[in-house]
């Protein structure tokens, strides 16, 4: 039976989660757009200078990614201790740890970051001086977001989904009119387009901010002389780095080996086939986001059950979410990429249907990644995964260096991901005693291979059986998804979750009758 506070968190949780696929699905398509209007605005040239000279700092953007669970992660533990103290100290203390990096960046940028531009990066001599003005604005908007993340963090860890939705909403109109404003300045457009990218990221930085000091007392800043508190954090972040920078040198590593292996229309491929990817990954990281908050205060509370709880269906239901939408992709591969590109380039639709099933691992491991966050112990569990994924690079050199086709790249990152489902399971025993390992692989793992295989069966059946046609591939598409949806409500869903459904069905009809 499930008790009032879960019924509760659960209402929350479901809440929070329609507010970040409304922000998914509003900003995708002004995203979309927006890339289209800057594109006509700045011509090829200088929109590839603005590409480039971003990426040169492309890296703190994974060194804020991770700095941001980790901020969330201790604010969450504190709120699920209810102590005001220790959530003031973690989030001051976080802030200025920020303010540190932010320096570090600043000389860095300013230093190596300049020379790479001045002697390493290919722009014609006209450009330079643009380049070096939007690598300046890149280095301001960068700090400027570095020292918010705390108090986005906050609004993440109080669980404002809706605040966090609408400003990044905001945002992305706020973007979409710099692109139109663009085609009319006469003025150089890469220079001003970049100036009004900062002056948009000091906009969207002043209203987080705004925000957090009139509704939470903890963002008022105080210094902190903890040194225990510091390393407690610096360690906790520098675990998680370590864990992102070998997603990093995984992927990027990935790509450098196919491009020396291989014609640059491979590397392509992968691109394609990461774009799709990556809109299907947007489903579950929405809905792990809205749950990541309460798994952490249900741990720092030592409410395991409910932990538990959260825990199993979260990895249930984040892996749904993604088969629901990628099954049917996967069954006309085909027919979706020759009606969104005009023609199948080689290799993507392999590319896709690898890169698909490791997402919907990576589905399943994602709160399992939460649960060692909420415990603070994360060294271990970074340095296995890490070595376990950096392992992809030497394995995939000798297999093309053997005449592998580049297939190979991920069906060995597939294994691989495969291996991990379960070295994180026992990872997690390890580092929470009380972890239902045994039940974790029946009513999660066991779970969903039943799932997927029934579904696989059902649609497979239908496509092999009908004529192959345009008709037909939307007909399958179709089926797919519906199949997929019924086997997981009606087996997928357990039976307190399907009453759960149930009841807020019967509640909607009833309202609109």
């Amino acid at each position: 039976m499930q008790s009032p506070n879960n019924t509760v968190n659960n209402k929350r949780i479901a809440k929070n989660t329609l507010f970040l696929y409304m922000r998914m699905l509003i900003i995708m398509c002004i995203s979309l757009y927006t890339s289209r209007v800057v594109l006509n605005a700045l011509g090829v040239l200088d929109y590839g200078i603005n590409n480039v000279v971003g990426g040169v700092i492309s890296m703190m953007g994974l060194i804020n990614s991770s700095m941001t669970v980790s901020t969330q992660r201790f604010l969450n533990y504190a709120m699920g201790k209810n102590d005001m103290v220790l959530l003031n100290k973690y989030f001051s203390s976080s802030f200025f740890i920020f303010l540190l990096l932010c320096i570090l960046f600043f000389v860095l940028s300013e230093t190596i970051g300049l020379w790479i531009i001045n002697t390493k990066l290919v722009i014609p001599d006209n450009r330079i001086y643009a380049a070096i003005c939007v690598f300046q604005f890149s280095i301001l908007s960068t700090i400027v977001s570095l020292l918010t993340n705390p108090y986005s963090s906050a609004i993440i860890a109080h669980e404002k989904m809706s605040i966090y939705a609408y400003i990044s909403i905001f945002d992305a109109c706020l973007k979409l009119s710099i692109a139109f404003l663009i085609t009319n300045v006469s003025y150089d457009r890469l220079i001003t387009y970049s100036f009004l990218l900062l002056s948009s990221t000091i906009i969207q930085s002043l209203i987080y901010v705004i925000f957090c000091l009139y509704n939470f007392k903890e963002c008022k800043l105080h210094i902190i002389f903890d040194k225990h508190l510091y390393k407690e954090v610096l360690s906790f972040s520098g675990w998680n780095l370590f864990g992102a920078m070998s997603n990093f040198v995984k992927g990027q590593g990935l790509n450098i080996l196919l491009n020396m292996f291989f014609n640059p229309a491979v590397n392509a491929a992968r691109g394609i086939a990461y774009q799709v990817n990556n809109a299907i990954s947007n489903f579950y990281s929405n809905f792990y986001m809205a749950a990541r908050p309460q798994l952490i205060q249900y741990y720092a509370g030592k409410e395991y059950n409910s932990f538990f709880l959260l825990l199993f269906r979260s990895a249930r239901l984040s892996f749904f979410l993604v088969l629901i939408f990628s099954l049917p992709l996967i069954l006309e591969t085909n027919y979706i990429i020759q009606l969104w590109l005009g023609r199948i380039p080689d290799y993507v639709v392999p590319f896709f249907r690898l890169i698909i099933i490791i997402t919907a691992i990576d589905a399943i491991v994602a709160p399992l990644n939460t649960a060692s966050s909420a415990t603070g112990n994360v060294k271990i569990y970074q340095i296995v995964l890490s070595s376990l994924n950096i392992a992809n690079l030497p394995i995939s050199y000798l297999c093309l260096k053997f005449g592998h086709s580049p297939i190979i790249v991920f069906q060995i990152s597939l294994s691989i991901a495969f291996i991990n489902l379960f070295v994180r399971a026992f990872l997690i025993k390890r580092l929470i005693k009380n972890f239902p390992i045994k039940k974790f692989f029946i009513e999660v793992y066991l779970n969903l291979v039943f799932v997927s295989a029934l579904s696989f069966s059902l649609s497979y059946l239908v496509k092999i059986i009908l004529p192959d046609s345009n008709i037909m591939s939307l007909v399958v598409c179709l089926w797919s998804f519906i199949i997929t949806l019924l086997t997981i409500l009606c087996i997928g869903l357990n039976i307190e979750e399907r009453k759960i459904l149930t009841n807020k069905i019967r509640l909607k009809l009833h309202q609109n009758a």
